[in-house]
């Protein structure tokens, strides 16, 4: 109770603010053109935070086992991903949970392995630690050591992510690479309204718990035309967004709209021509897509957000060094978060813009 109580006079004292995607001048959301042959019926212009709305009614009216809990979910939550929600389908499907991600995770899982269709909201990823245990030990784990007698696969956990301007320690966290040493969850983050509905969904209906990361710069930034209906983009599938012949850039997330700037920029100063390519799902990811765009261009550049150390740039490095080894043409470059605690006024600095980004592609091109 007393760590409640504290945590609770924290976020009280430093309540998050509504974000407008403005606060980095540097991150510029670029909608897709090529993303709109998802067949689903009419569209409608949506952000992204209302493409996750969209997605959770969806899959409200259509499973009458799903529930959305978290904490200040029933309001519509501090980013207005689950508005109106409560009012269209009850109390009953859509409610608040205590200040306590270890209990919502947990209560997932039971929920889940009961046969509900459980969608958790984390408030924001940094906050996600406490509910590890759950997530790694049990959610991750439930089928394998049950002998696919019970499992939790019908679990889906939410949480804003990413850098955002002003979110310093607390709420600009990209703790993805944390999750990717554990078998048995997958992992998402899409770049726009169209590619976070219909991954939503998918992850949802997957039959193995996910971790979808919602870029929270994102959510009232980025506009796109997307379709009312349900609609589903598959998991574990790379989407190679521009194609070029003389270097792969790799990102997912907020950092794919950096890296389409900086292909740009490649493009006109340089005459480079680059390949871009989402990664979309961390866990499992498309060796297959980012391996073959190595073996064609010779040069790989990974970007993230998340401190370089540790971070799922080395694990693709790795990976592309391994089985592409004799077609590279000059070291693999990482740029990424700096091994710091996320600053508040050193943001600008910390984050790895298109200028670093820029830069390294130069470095490689004359390697």
């Amino acid at each position: 109770l007393l760590l409640i109580l504290i945590a609770s006079i924290s976020r009280a004292t430093n309540p998050p603010l509504t974000f407008t995607g403005t606060e980095i001048e540097e991150q510029v959301f670029i909608a897709d053109t090529h993303c709109m042959n998802v067949s689903a019926g009419p569209t409608q212009k949506m952000n992204l935070f209302q493409s996750v709305t969209s997605a959770l009614d969806n899959t409200l009216a259509g499973d009458p086992t799903a529930v959305i809990f978290g904490e200040d979910v029933a309001f519509g939550g501090v980013f207005r991903c689950t508005v109106g929600l409560r009012d269209k389908y009850g109390k009953d499907r859509v409610f608040n949970t205590p200040l306590c991600e270890q209990g919502i995770v947990g209560f997932g899982i039971g929920a889940a392995a009961a046969g509900a269709t459980a969608i958790a909201e984390i408030q924001f990823a940094d906050y996600i630690y406490p509910a590890f245990d759950q997530i790694v030990n049990e959610a991750a784990k439930y089928r394998y050591r049950s002998g696919n007698m019970f499992d939790c696969g019908k679990l889906t956990i939410r949480a804003p992510w990413g850098c955002v301007g002003h979110g310093s320690i607390y709420h600009s966290q990209c703790p993805e690479a944390f999750f990717t040493h554990c078998p048995g969850i997958k992992i998402v983050v899409p770049r726009g309204p169209v590619q976070a509905k219909g991954l939503l969904l998918s992850c949802i209906a997957d039959q193995n718990p996910c971790i979808f990361f919602e870029p929270k710069i994102l959510y009232r930034a980025a506009v796109e035309q997307v379709p009312t209906e349900a609609y589903q983009i598959p998991l574990s599938q790379a989407e190679v967004l521009q194609e070029g012949s003389d270097l792969t850039l790799v990102a997912w997330g907020t950092q794919v709209h950096v890296l389409k700037e900086v292909a740009a920029m490649a493009q006109e100063k340089l005459g480079v021509s680059c390949e871009l390519i989402d990664l979309r799902t961390i866990l499992p990811w498309d060796t297959e897509t980012v391996c073959k765009s190595v073996v064609k261009t010779g040069r790989l550049l990974i970007s993230h957000e998340a401190p370089v150390t540790g971070g799922f740039a080395a694990e693709i490095s790795s990976t592309v060094q391994e089985e592409c080894f004799l077609n590279l043409e000059a070291p693999i470059s990482r740029v990424c978060g700096y091994d710091t605690p996320f600053p508040h006024i050193f943001e600008p600095f910390y984050i790895p813009d298109k200028w670093k980004c820029f830069e390294a592609v130069k470095r490689m091109i004359n390697y």
